[in-house]
């Protein structure tokens, strides 16, 4: 099961960034749109009445008792039915005259207004519709070679969340924004497009952030809060499935569960470099859908739609990265166009992953069967300054067992602060030691990948 970035190419352990790269030439009408029109030639058939011989027989001669017995019965008949009718309300006593107006007691009495679950689903509509103005497309532009223009080369959603002093400002995914040349939006079901401005990205959270000029803007979505979310409560996907001529597509489902935590493959190596935590959805988000709004009845957004499983045979289950999370993470997007985590100033790797003949260097006591192999030191770095070398064994930070990347990512960016004092127990050539050294601050988003 891969988790795979349309943009980028990349696989991603089990879980599927529905990038927004749709390569494929747009499928005709008669791919999408199933022709409902029924053919109404006429097959030639014609029915002829005939009469039948009955109606040319004289009547037969009845006598006067027969006739008065069959009235009689037949009017004991449709007396009974006609009370029957009435006690069973099917025939009400009060009835509609032939001019249309409702006959009453009291013509001057107004009849309740019940509210019934159409006009809830009309208020609900009317919610949605409001904040799906504020649901954008956004164009991934990329040059091909130094002699050619820049080309749509993928598309996802976007939502505009706050509009300030001129500018207006719109979060969509990382992963949809991953290598433009140039990035545009569409309002309007693509009647207009505006020049975007990237002005940060993240590639843990897979969240961007884009600026664009306001004066055009005429509506920004109502951000709303993930933290009193309830399983079984009613979202609805607003997004550009397969592209733009599907533009802000409405589908409905249900928050299927919460904190569900998702493995994350940065760099394409099929082991986990972080996890997130994400609400699941049975609302279908589909290919183009990514940057896009998951928002509740009321219209406020609680998600912005980011992944699901790619599996054959699985359907119904994507993913949404809750607001609450993602709006610090575009505060310090729009401030310094990056998020800063504390950082040692190594590469590493698995202790389960150094090949057997490699294990010998590393001197490990038997009883030793986890930690991160360092396998280089920054120059300048925390580490270079606190002394960690090449083949160094980390197992512990802070009395933290350190057995995977995810478990220093975790401690790092989770429970960690730039400035912070860390004491780490090691290994080298096979003696446990200690080093305490002062945590920095990344130097750009890049380092995610490849350095701790």
């Amino acid at each position: 099961m891969d988790y795979k970035d349309e943009n980028q190419n990349k696989d991603f352990s089990g879980y599927s960034n529905e990038q927004e790269s749709i390569d494929e030439q747009p499928l005709s009408d008669n791919q999408h749109i199933r022709d409902e029109s029924q053919n109404n030639a006429d097959t030639g058939t014609t029915e002829t009445y005939i009469a039948s011989k009955e109606r040319n027989k004289p009547p037969k001669n009845k006598s006067a008792l027969h006739f008065i017995l069959g009235g009689l019965s037949g009017g004991i008949v449709s007396v009974v039915l006609i009370v029957a009718l009435v006690l069973t309300n099917v025939i009400p006593l009060n009835q509609q005259g032939n001019n249309g107006n409702t006959a009453s007691d009291n013509g001057n009495k107004t009849a309740d207004v019940i509210k019934t679950l159409a006009s809830d689903d009309a208020n609900v509509a009317t919610n949605i519709e409001e904040t799906s103005q504020a649901v954008v497309g956004v164009i991934n532009m990329q040059q091909q070679s130094v002699w050619t223009e820049s080309q749509e080369a993928g598309t996802g959603s976007g939502i505009i969340y706050k509009k300030e002093n001129g500018k207006a400002y719109i979060i969509t995914n990382q992963h949809v924004v991953a290598g433009a040349k140039e990035v545009e939006i569409a309002l309007n079901y693509e009647e207009e497009r505006l020049n975007a401005t990237v002005l940060g990205t993240d590639e843990l959270t897979d969240l961007a952030v884009l600026e664009v000029d306001g004066d055009k803007i005429t509506t920004v979505a109502n951000m709303g809060s993930s933290k009193d979310l309830k399983v079984g409560e009613t979202v609805v996907a607003i997004g550009n499935p397969l592209g733009m001529e599907f533009a802000n597509t409405v589908t409905k489902g249900v928050v299927s569960g919460l904190n569900r935590s998702i493995d994350i493959d940065t760099n394409g190596d099929r082991q986990p470099d972080w996890v997130t935590e994400v609400i699941q959805t049975d609302a279908a988000i589909n290919p183009g859908n990514s940057g896009g709004a998951l928002v509740n009845e009321n219209g406020a957004v609680i998600g912005i739609n980011s992944m699901k499983i790619a599996r054959q045979e699985v359907e119904g289950i994507g993913f949404a990265i809750p607001v609450d999370t993602a709006l610090p993470i575009l505060e310090q997007l729009e401030k310094d166009g990056e998020i800063k985590r504390p950082l040692i100033g190594i590469s590493t790797a698995a202790l389960s992953q150094v090949p057997p003949q490699y294990r010998s260097e590393i001197a490990l006591p038997e009883d030793v069967k986890g930690g991160m192999v360092v396998a280089d030191v920054q120059n300048g770095s925390a580490a270079d300054k606190a002394g960690l070398q090449q083949f160094d064994v980390i197992t512990k930070i802070n009395g933290n067992e350190i057995t995977s990347i995810l478990e220093l990512r975790q401690f790092l960016y989770s429970d960690a602060t730039v400035g912070e004092k860390v004491e780490i127990e090691y290994y080298r050539g096979g003696k446990k030691q200690t080093v305490e050294l002062t945590l920095q601050a990344q130097e750009n988003n890049t380092e995610n990948a490849t350095n701790q």
